[in-house]
């Protein structure tokens, strides 16, 4: 495998977003949905949170909910984007990664890239160039939510600065295995509106299903830790997080791209 050839591909999925018509439509978009959120959302929240009237109800409701440690941040901004992004960027990724391959295996034009380079070199670099762009957009909302915070009170640049890349990492590790899940699909599906489809069905009637067996045969239970996404719940509140909570996005994308490759290397281009 030639990293050199990965890296071009990965170059190749940046040109087509930030250099493109298309792309730059979908990134304003991305940005007008972002405006939204913090305009609405984000600025409309914060009073409600820091206001001496409201912040013991919004303690005991975020206690309630356990999101007790993102109430006691000086930071409120940073609390409130969290919780929005946590839910958000997954999803994101998965509409964002839904053409890897799919569409060039429709083309025709796979068949031509993998006269260059390798099936491997064309789903890494694919699978990176996705990754790099969901990562460049978080960086992108989290600088924006610095500067909005960093206006209300400038004394909070630094501490929001270093907890701001801190949210960044964290953001991109849960978002990895949601692409990696995308690169699978589009290689058993034909189209990136099917990937899309079989990605709802599977975290709604495939976890059905596995919870429905999981009740007669428990060890069934091992299974819902492929899903990627499956420590959120765990991570939400920013407490009691374990190193494993970090690691599992890592090995569930390791292990869905794996299956990528091997179903690729045996399907028909």
């Amino acid at each position: 495998m030639s990293l050199f050839r990965v890296w071009q591909i990965t170059q190749f999925e940046l040109t087509r977003l930030f250099a493109t018509k298309r792309g730059l439509l979908a990134l304003a978009a991305f940005a007008m949905v972002w405006f939204m959120i913090f305009k609405y959302l984000i600025a409309e929240a914060v009073p409600f949170l820091s206001g001496p009237m409201f912040k013991d109800i919004a303690r005991q409701v975020a206690g309630g909910i356990g999101f007790q440690e993102l109430i006691s941040w000086p930071e409120a901004e940073f609390a409130i984007y969290w919780v929005i992004s946590l839910y958000c960027f997954p999803l994101f990724s998965l509409f964002v990664s839904s053409d890897q391959t799919v569409g060039d295996r429709q083309r025709g034009t796979l068949r031509f890239l993998s006269l260059r380079s390798t099936r491997d070199e064309i789903l890494l670099g694919r699978y990176l160039g996705q990754l790099l762009i969901v990562a460049i957009l978080i960086v992108s909302t989290v600088l924006a939510t610095l500067l909005i915070m960093s206006y209300r009170d400038p004394a909070l640049f630094s501490n929001g600065l270093l907890l701001g890349l801190k949210l960044s990492i964290q953001l991109t590790l849960i978002s990895m295995p949601f692409i990696a899940l995308m690169a699978f699909l589009n290689i058993v599906t034909s189209s990136s509106r099917l990937s899309i489809v079989m990605a709802i069905l599977l975290f709604t009637l495939g976890s059905a299903v596995i919870a429905y067996f999981a009740h007669y045969i428990p060890f069934i239970d091992v299974l819902f830790y492929a899903f990627p996404g499956e420590q959120i719940a765990d991570v939400a509140g920013q407490k009691n997080t374990s190193f494993i909570d970090w690691l599992l996005p890592v090995i569930q994308s390791v292990g869905w791209l794996f299956i990528s490759i091997v179903a690729l290397r045996k399907r028909a281009l």
